[in-house]
């Protein structure tokens, strides 16, 4: 069996949510789990790595930003187009270990797409979770993304949402998430489930805030976001350390994810 090679999928349906963030929903028979992910490509511009960002019977959903040759390209599709999968790929979350618990999910910018397989079971499924709390964070309004979803999420969820500089038309909260993370009123820092995905630099600041929080290394999660080519550990292009992103992430708890270097 070939490891490179692609499978074609359909569009089904293409969400736009920024100006250069759209969600493409991709026909897709099989198992994944929110925060795996599939290398994308399109024939004669190149291939990506792109997160789950929806899961549901025949089809994933795959959260693309134009930033680059390969999803520039893929912006110009449209619904009935076919584009070429290879996955899924990485360990995902495991739903199982956050059942029954405080769930806290800290999000920045396209961050929320790795976990919003996840933050979507939750609110169809909210007794199966003691609490759930979505911090989300976006540079500016015009950045949201997923803004029904966000509606619809608040009627189930405790859900905060913030931009860090808002504009003449914005009304809501500002500011970073590391602020606003005493809203997540925990009950119990040795139970609690905390995950956080987004920037480095938000990973590190929010993770170290939830700490001060006392929340339990153990009991925090984060997902890094790297360059995985190949997504079956033998370019080493997504390589920390001895570590290999693609094979034993992109989700790593907490005790494992702070030693790992550049």
């Amino acid at each position: 069996m070939n490891l490179y090679r692609p499978f074609p999928s359909v569009i089904s349906r293409i969400i736009p949510h920024t100006a250069i963030d759209y969600t493409f929903i991709m026909q897709y028979e099989g198992s994944v789990k929110p925060g795996q992910f599939f290398e994308v490509s399109l024939p004669k511009y190149g291939e990506a790595p792109i997160s789950v960002s929806d899961i549901g019977p025949g089809y994933i959903g795959l959260t693309i930003r134009k930033v680059g040759v390969v999803t520039n390209s893929i912006h110009t599709m449209r619904a009935g187009d076919t584009l070429y999968l290879r996955g899924p790929y990485g360990n995902g979350f495991d739903l199982e270990q956050y059942k029954d618990r405080e769930v806290i999910v800290a999000a920045g910018g396209t961050g929320l797409a790795p976990v919003k397989g996840l933050v979507d079971y939750f609110a169809a499924h909210r007794r199966e979770a003691k609490s759930f709390t979505l911090l989300a964070g976006f540079k500016s309004p015009a950045d949201i993304l997923f803004r029904e979803d966000l509606a619809a999420w608040e009627k189930s969820l405790n859900v905060v949402l913030t931009v860090d500089q808002g504009d003449a038309y914005y009304t809501g909260r500002t500011g970073l998430i590391t602020q606003y993370v005493r809203e997540a009123a925990i009950e119990d820092r040795n139970q609690v489930q905390v995950i956080v995905v987004g920037p480095p630099v938000m990973i590190r600041h929010t993770a170290a805030e939830f700490l001060r929080q006392g929340v339990r290394e153990d009991n925090l999660w984060v997902s890094y976001e790297r360059k995985m080519c190949c997504g079956v550990g033998k370019c080493g292009h997504c390589k920390m350390d001895d570590t290999y992103i693609c094979l034993e992430g992109p989700v790593f708890n907490y005790t494992k994810a702070k030693g790992l270097f550049d």
